[in-house]
């Protein structure tokens, strides 16, 4: 939970808290193996994009001694662009998830949700990182005892380590630049 300062907190592992687009699937049992194996592909994928969109935004500082900096940086402004024109397109076709405030990390999350979600119950939890990214995590999951009052606590099962570390790291990522953001604000 969180604890008034920097640090959110979830199943005793840093997490990360954002409003994102997010559902939750209902299931009468969990995922079998076979399902578990797929969304994990998926779910590395669209975390493998995640993470390259984030990189990308990253390399504002320019390289002044290169003769091709600027072309590089127009080139680079202009691929994003694209990227953020494609997804919006394909978002549009797509249905919207509602967005919520989540916090999550590898082991779980506690989301707000319209619906009652029994303790005891299997589903999977639909969370889009980024909007040029439309393809939703599908994280299989348990909801779980713990939730405030209108919320839902669920853990994650059957992610699979790959997709358990890149997440970690994405929270890790945003954790890291909420305290850099912080930080800044505090000077200025």
């Amino acid at each position: 939970m969180y604890d008034g300062k920097d640090t959110i907190v979830i199943f005793d592992k840093l997490a990360y808290e954002d409003l994102l687009p997010v559902r939750w699937r209902p299931l009468a049992q969990p995922v079998d193996d076979v399902t578990a194996a797929h969304f994990a592909d998926r779910n590395l994928r669209v975390l493998q994009a995640c993470d390259a969109l984030e990189e990308h935004g990253q390399l504002d500082k320019a390289d002044d001694e290169s003769p091709h900096s600027a072309d590089l940086r127009r080139l680079d402004f202009k691929l994003n662009l694209l990227l953020d024109i494609c997804g919006q397109l394909m978002a549009a076709s797509q249905p919207r998830l509602h967005p919520t405030t989540i916090r999550l990390n590898a082991m779980g999350a506690i989301f707000s949700y319209g619906e009652s979600v029994p303790e005891g119950s299997h589903g999977v939890l639909e969370v889009m990182l980024r909007n040029v990214v439309v393809q939703p995590l599908n994280l299989p999951a348990l909801a779980v005892a713990g939730a405030p009052a209108g919320q839902v606590r669920v853990s994650f099962s059957a992610l699979g380590d790959v997709v358990a570390d890149h997440i970690e790291k994405l929270v890790f990522r945003r954790h890291r630049r909420k305290i850099a953001g912080a930080r800044g604000t505090r000077r200025a």
